[in-house]
């Protein structure tokens, strides 16, 4: 049991929370910015485990689709329905079932927030299947990870300004530019088996595309703030945050598989970064 309980946790990656906070930081974004940095601690709670199960929901319904194309990929080989520890029908399972107690927490939300959650579990059953058919699964998987930012503006405002857009379309290059570094680290084998990504699109100018995405990525955050009227200590969260994606390009430069891989963990920090800046600014002006 312990065996099988340690195999359900790689299938969510539990063990792996870069995930967690790569969609955990838009959504305090959000939350912190349509609470004005006072959210509901109803709200807090709700958006928090929601973050966790759709997360681990999402990694199940992945490696489902992916089961064939991971035994192939040297990184994902050991994935427990590649490897066979895990029966495919209990990725679903699972999928499902977090997916069932995601949309329990929604129903304490308001009427507006159920409906967005809807598109939100649509957005993450549909994404693992779209690099069979997209170059930019990518772009697909930020407006899925991003989604929670249009509902927690909902849950919080009960509505949905034109910042909530801004910091969604913000999302959705953030997620372009660091799934692009993941796909860099596998480019190699994609190219083998026929699976379709950013990385393969963008070829040798990936470097420069990914630098283009984040200097548009920056303006979208510079026009939040100018809207929001943010004080110099947001300016100061993007100016750590623009560190970041300077020290990601410098990672990059070579396309070693161990140094994308890295790039694409240490946006971790950029969010976060982005996050305090907000947090600073709500909390000493």
């Amino acid at each position: 049991m312990t065996q099988r309980l340690r195999e359900y946790v790689r299938l969510t990656r539990l063990d792996r929370p870069i995930g967690i906070y790569l969609v955990m930081w838009p959504m305090l974004w959000a939350l912190w910015v349509a609470g004005e940095g006072r959210p509901d601690p109803l709200v807090f709670v709700v958006f928090m485990l929601g973050t966790v199960l759709m997360r681990s929901a999402g990694c199940a319904i992945n490696d489902y689709a992916d089961r064939n194309i991971d035994l192939h990929v040297s990184r994902t080989r050991q994935r427990p329905l590649a490897a066979g520890t895990l029966r495919p029908r209990e990725a679903v399972w699972v999928f499902a079932v977090l997916s069932l107690l995601a949309f329990a927490l929604v129903l304490l939300m308001n009427p507006l927030t159920i409906q967005l959650s809807v598109i939100g579990v649509l957005l993450a059953a549909s994404y693992p299947f779209t690099k069979r058919y997209t170059y930019l699964p990518q772009a697909y998987l930020g407006a899925a990870f991003g989604w929670a930012i249009p509902m927690a503006f909902a849950a919080q405002a009960n509505a949905l300004p034109p910042v909530a857009w801004l910091l969604f379309i913000a999302n959705v290059l953030w997620s372009l530019i660091y799934d692009t570094m993941y796909a860099m680290a596998d480019r190699e084998d994609d190219l083998k088996i026929g699976v379709k990504s950013s990385a393969i699109l963008f070829g040798r100018h990936d470097r420069l595309i990914i630098g283009l995405l984040q200097l548009v990525m920056f303006g979208l955050f510079v026009l939040a703030g100018l809207s929001l009227d943010m004080s110099l200590w947001y300016y100061l969260g993007l100016l750590a945050a623009a560190g970041f994606a300077v020290y990601e390009q410098y990672l990059i430069r070579g396309r070693e598989a161990p140094q994308c891989f890295r790039a694409f963990l240490n946006n971790h920090y950029l969010g976060a970064s982005i996050f305090v800046g907000i947090a600073l600014h709500y909390l000493l002006t």
